[in-house]
């Protein structure tokens, strides 16, 4: 391997050290109160060095929350041989999983969401895509609009209910996965746009 070769995989990885801290500084501290001044003494490198990689704060914020999105994706990535049902658990499962191993990340993003423009973006951006694979797997033909403004409120909910989940503790896991799914069915059944499960598997 070149010599060059050997610097870019220093680049990528210096990089992605540099945006697994972000994450860890940005979940753990309010965008407001953090500076590029701040991030490098927390990452033990120059401000210059982190100007190297990122030409501003909000550049570096964004890559860190599109790694994170990244990630979500990936790990609630539906099984296609699945049920549609099975596909809503599994993938519940992964993000509830997720939320578990990052309870104060999770709190500080929802609560930064209201004020930080960036996290609200992504957070929307986020649910977007959640609706669209949601209906894409249940309405193979596509999905009456009450449907989409069904899911799109019940994703609401869902953050409500995690919320208080990892605030008490006091409701298992899976108990929560079935509750959300029952409510989303039950919002479905209200818009009067309950699936044909047979046909969508």
């Amino acid at each position: 391997m070149s010599d060059a070769s050997y610097r870019r995989l220093d680049v990528d990885e210096r990089r992605r050290q540099l945006i697994e801290r972000g994450a860890e500084l940005f979940t753990s501290h309010p965008y407001d109160e953090l500076s590029m001044s701040k991030i490098a003494a927390e990452a033990g490198i120059s401000k210059a060095l982190l100007y190297h990689y990122f030409p501003s704060k909000r550049a570096f914020f964004e890559e860190t929350l599109s790694a994170w999105a990244e990630q979500l994706r990936e790990r609630t990535e539906p099984d296609p041989d699945l049920p549609p049902i099975e596909q809503l658990q599994g993938s519940l499962d992964a993000f509830l999983a997720m939320i578990e191993e990052n309870e104060v990340a999770y709190r500080s993003l929802m609560d930064s969401a209201t004020g930080v423009p960036e996290i609200r973006d992504l957070v929307d951006q986020v649910r977007r895509s959640t609706v669209q694979r949601i209906l894409e797997s249940l309405y193979p033909d596509g999905a009456p609009p009450k449907a989409r403004t069904a899911v799109s409120g019940w994703l609401w909910f869902m953050d409500g209910a995690c919320l208080d989940w990892i605030e008490h503790h006091d409701v298992g896991r899976g108990e929560l996965r079935d509750l959300l799914l029952g409510v989303l069915m039950g919002a479905l059944v209200a818009a009067d746009a309950l699936p044909d499960l047979a046909q969508a598997a």
